[in-house]
C-alpha cells in the first residue's frame, strides 16, 4: 500500500507518505531543465485550487532522463520555488527506474503500467491515487496539469 512508504525530502528528513492517507494526491517525476518543466506553473496552479479540500502533489525530481536535474536537493527546491512559485511538497531527487529505482516507484509502476512498458519514458510523468491510497490513473508527461482538472474533481 502507498502509505507504507517512506521518502526523504530535499531537507533530507524522512516523510511518511502515511501522513497523507485521505488525500488525493498526484506524485509526478520533475526535472528543472526539461521541456516540460513550465509544467511546474499548471501543477502549483492544481495545488493551490486543490490543497483544502485534501489533494496534495508530491514532486520527485529525477536526474535520469538527459541529465536535466543536475542540482543539489536545495538547489532544486531554490529554482522550483523562485521561477514556478511551487509551494506543494518536493522530495529529494531520486531514480525512477532501473537498479537504484526507489521501491515507491517499482511500486507505483506495478499498479499502473505504461503504454507499452512499466518504465517510465520521461519526466513529468503523473500518478493519481485516491483518498483511499489506490494508485487509479497513470498520465504521460505530454498529459499537461490541466487535463487533469476533472479526474482529480472526480475523486475529491
Amino acid at each position: 500500500m502507498i502509505y507504507d512508504f517512506k521518502v526523504k525530502d530535499t531537507f533530507g528528513e524522512e516523510v511518511s507518505l502515511r501522513e497523507y492517507d485521505g488525500y488525493v494526491m498526484l506524485i509526478v517525476n520533475t526535472a528543472s531543465k526539461c521541456g516540460f518543466t513550465p509544467q511546474f506553473e499548471g501543477l502549483e496552479l492544481l495545488y493551490q485550487k486543490y490543497k483544502d479540500k485534501k489533494f496534495v502533489i508530491i514532486g520527485f525530481p529525477c536526474n535520469q532522463f538527459g541529465n536535466q536535474d543536475l542540482g543539489s536537493n536545495e538547489e532544486i527546491r531554490t529554482f522550483c520555488s523562485l521561477n514556478y512559485g511551487v509551494s506543494f511538497p518536493m522530495m529529494a531527487k531520486i531514480d525512477v527506474n532501473g537498479e537504484n529505482q526507489a521501491p515507491l516507484y517499482k511500486y507505483l509502476k506495478s499498479e499502473k503500467r505504461g503504454a507499452l512498458l512499466s518504465s517510465i519514458k520521461w519526466n513529468f510523468t503523473k500518478f493519481l491515487i485516491d483518498r483511499n491510497g489506490n494508485v487509479v490513473e497513470r498520465f504521460a508527461p505530454t498529459t499537461t496539469p490541466e487535463k487533469l482538472e476533472s479526474e482529480i474533481e472526480n475523486l475529491l
